[in-house]
């Protein structure tokens, strides 16, 4: 029997029929070590690579959001389309710039270029839509020195931001700006004629905690004209629209949110009066909203995927 031959066999002698499922166990067995071994060194490698990679990338990101992108400008080019627009205004190209939170000495290299890239524009409007300070007045002669050196075929415009007008002077930064030969609108119009049509540039005050007054800033304007609005609050824009179409409104204020989240274009941080519209063009109906991410940054000076910007909006007769 197979049984008594193999208790009269050898010590450690293994019964045939045994023999090939033990085998094939054993080496299952040792292969899966094996495996196991190589997941574990391939782990470990790739943890390593994972957490350097982590490192670097988050020292990567330290250095453009401190040192890199707060000095980064940008230029962004738009279409804006609106029924409401003479066929002559169709093609009117406005530069928009805001919240400048000027810095002397920090940000001269900065506004240099956005002015020398205005330069080279050749536009027809320039739009300045408020903070060009954080709170010291000190700061807009420096800055109107390098602004006062570009100049639009049919002007520049400006209005307060909450920042200037906090401090309670919106007289004294107008006649700054008017000295520097730069049109200032707090609760005005103008009403231009460019290439034989008519166009009203608009200018509220500031909104959060100002004296906004958007029947007296529109009023003298016909329903046939295109209205052009600078707001420096963008949430503002309801109010506005509210009135009457306004075909552009061009807003700052928010910075874009100063730092958002890649990919996503998600701003974790918003401000009173920028929450609606953070950032980008918006629509409703014949109305339109630009809101720039400015050029400056409050507080810390830093900004992560939102560069300072220069947008350049071209006016587009149609829907």
């Amino acid at each position: 029997m197979a049984f008594a031959k193999a208790e009269s066999g050898s010590e450690g002698s293994i019964s045939p029929d045994l023999h090939p499922r033990f085998t094939r166990c054993v080496r299952d067995a040792r292969v899966k070590m094996q495996d196991e071994a190589i997941a574990r060194k391939r782990f470990g490698f790739t943890r390593r690579r994972m957490l350097a990679a982590l490192v670097a990338g988050g020292a990567g990101a330290l250095l453009d959001a401190f040192w890199f992108e707060p000095g980064h400008l940008t230029v962004t080019r738009k279409e804006m389309r609106t029924r409401q627009l003479p066929p002559g205004l169709d093609g009117l190209r406005i530069g928009v710039l805001s919240d400048f939170h000027f810095r002397p000495g920090d940000d001269d290299e900065l506004v240099a270029k956005a002015v020398a890239q205005v330069r080279r524009e050749k536009l027809d409007l320039i739009a300045l839509t408020g903070d060009y300070t954080s709170g010291n007045l000190r700061v807009v002669p420096p800055l109107l020195a390098l602004l006062e050196k570009m100049s639009a075929a049919h002007g520049v415009f400006a209005v307060l931001g909450n920042h200037d007008g906090w401090r309670g002077q919106p007289e004294v930064i107008r006649r700054l700006f008017e000295k520097a030969g730069f049109s200032f609108l707090i609760n005005q119009n103008s009403q231009l004629s460019v290439r034989g049509e008519k166009l009203a540039i608009a200018g509220t005050d500031f909104v959060w905690k100002g004296r906004p007054d958007p029947e007296r800033t529109l009023r003298g304007i016909s329903k046939t004209t295109p209205v052009v609005a600078l707001v420096h609050e963008p949430d503002y824009f309801d109010a506005m629209t509210a009135r009457r179409d306004i075909q552009l409104q061009l807003s700052g204020h928010t910075h874009g949110g100063q730092c958002r989240v890649p990919l996503i274009e998600y701003a974790p941080r918003t401000v009173s009066y920028g929450r609606i519209y953070n950032y980008g063009h918006y629509a409703r109906g014949d109305s339109n909203l630009f809101v720039t991410r400015g050029v400056g940054t409050v507080g810390v000076r830093v900004r992560f995927a939102c560069p300072p910007e220069l947008a350049i909006l071209t006016l587009r007769t149609g829907a």
